[in-house]
């Protein structure tokens, strides 16, 4: 065995994990699925527990040698289920992807219909875009945004009422409204729907009681536990009263469906950290954070509209902002570009219905959710809307982004990561 240090023994890419580290210090990172997380979260996430194999669940695991393992997966479960009011919880998908995917196995027919948001209006790829394998499984129909930028629930309705579909899918990855629960689960019903929810983007604003749960109210949830969960890169699904005999049955097939249908032997040093997370979510720091992410978000939403950029939606509601930046005379992928020059890290984003391609489109995303971690508030927000202005403004100007960023430089400064 190698008992040399990673710097000894592969110089490259320690060199690489450096130069990261340094950009992540030195910039700010805006976008919204992305985060910072803690020094203990790490600790775990680099432990030994990633050399176990433990194929099944607590208590019944294929292998020996489990019941330590068994033990912390336990550790993550107890304040999942704590801080979304779940019955039952399973930590083990590998993302939000695989989360989604096993839940349609578990729950849905080759061939079924589900409504799902469009892409473009807000919602997520596994949500049925057609270049995904599920879309050629399922039956995905997608609903939109109306000119307000909201759900249209009449609309969401009759499409329910015409296509009678088997499930019932929110959730979003760019859509920076509130999801009214309760009257989709009306629809729901009134079709005899299932109801899915995938709250990757917003899990830790819901675990804080800052914006609406689906848990008590939806057949099953899915979620990331990263992001404003503020956990490692994973995922997990949720279920709760209103699914009939849930432990007993329909908790069982999702089970099933993560391991063995999708997912060999679990990631128990990622589920550790998943626990980590989820106890620092349970402390009243945690809601004083995810409360600081919303005002820092309505912030921004006012800057920019100061600054006469279009913001779709017409705001936010959440930790994030998708703007249209076609009347500034530049498009996502421009302003992406110039905006990384000036080390600010926002990405290229589809805007609704919009007219040009996927990797060059009209919209850029944004978000406060790793900023807010750094400790920053409403006067770096201004701070920041003026750099983003001044980066979008002088796109072409290399002079101009460059003194942009030693500003941010010196912003972050103030704000050590770790």
């Amino acid at each position: 065995m190698h008992k040399q240090t990673l710097k000894q023994f592969d110089p490259d890419i320690n060199a690489a994990i450096e130069r990261e580290k340094q950009r992540q210090e030195e910039g700010l990172e805006m976008i919204p699925s992305e985060n910072f997380v803690s020094p203990a979260v790490l600790e775990a996430l680099g432990s030994i527990l990633t050399n176990k194999y433990a194929e099944g669940y607590p208590s019944k695991r294929y292998y020996g040698g489990c019941q330590f393992i068994d033990e912390a997966e336990q550790l993550a479960i107890a304040p999942a289920k704590q801080l979304f009011n779940a019955e039952h919880v399973n930590v083990q998908p590998l993302s939000g992807a695989p989360a989604n995917i096993a839940v349609y196995f578990a729950l849905l027919k080759p061939g079924e219909t589900v409504l799902g948001m469009d892409l473009s209006h807000g919602g997520h790829l596994t949500h049925g875009h057609p270049v995904t394998y599920m879309a050629q499984i399922f039956n995905f129909v997608r609903y939109k945004t109306n000119a307000e930028g909201k759900i249209d629930l009449d609309n969401l309705r009759q499409m329910a009422l015409e296509h009678k579909p088997k499930m019932i899918l929110v959730g979003y990855s760019a859509y920076s409204r509130e999801i009214e629960y309760e009257a989709i689960k009306k629809i729901a019903d009134e079709v005899g729907a299932l109801t899915m929810a995938d709250i990757a983007h917003i899990a830790g604003l819901i675990a804080a009681g800052e914006m609406n749960n689906p848990v008590p109210i939806f057949d099953v949830v899915t979620t990331t536990t990263h992001k404003t969960l503020r956990g490692p890169r994973g995922g997990m699904i949720m279920c709760r009263g209103g699914m009939i005999m849930c432990k007993e049955k329909w908790a069982k097939q999702i089970d099933k469906a993560v391991f063995p249908g999708l997912q060999g032997g679990p990631h128990e040093n990622n589920i550790a950290a998943k626990a980590v997370a989820f106890k620092e979510a349970l402390e009243p720091e945690f809601s004083d954070y995810a409360r600081q992410i919303k005002i820092n978000a309505k912030v921004l939403e006012a800057e920019f509209i100061k600054r006469n950029y279009k913001l779709c939606f017409g705001g936010t509601d959440n930790h994030l902002l998708l703007i249209d930046v076609t009347n500034k005379g530049i498009s996502g992928k421009q302003a992406q570009i110039a905006l990384d020059a000036a080390g600010i890290t926002v990405n290229k984003n589809m805007v609704p219905d919009d007219q040009r391609s996927p990797m060059d489109p009209s919209g850029i995303r944004l978000g406060t959710p790793a900023i807010t971690t750094r400790g920053m508030k409403e006067t770096e927000m201004v701070q920041i809307a003026d750099h983003i202005d001044e980066a979008i403004k002088n796109w072409q100007d290399q002079a101009r982004l460059t003194s942009v960023r030693q500003q941010v430089i010196e912003l972050t400064k103030k704000f050590p990561l770790y």
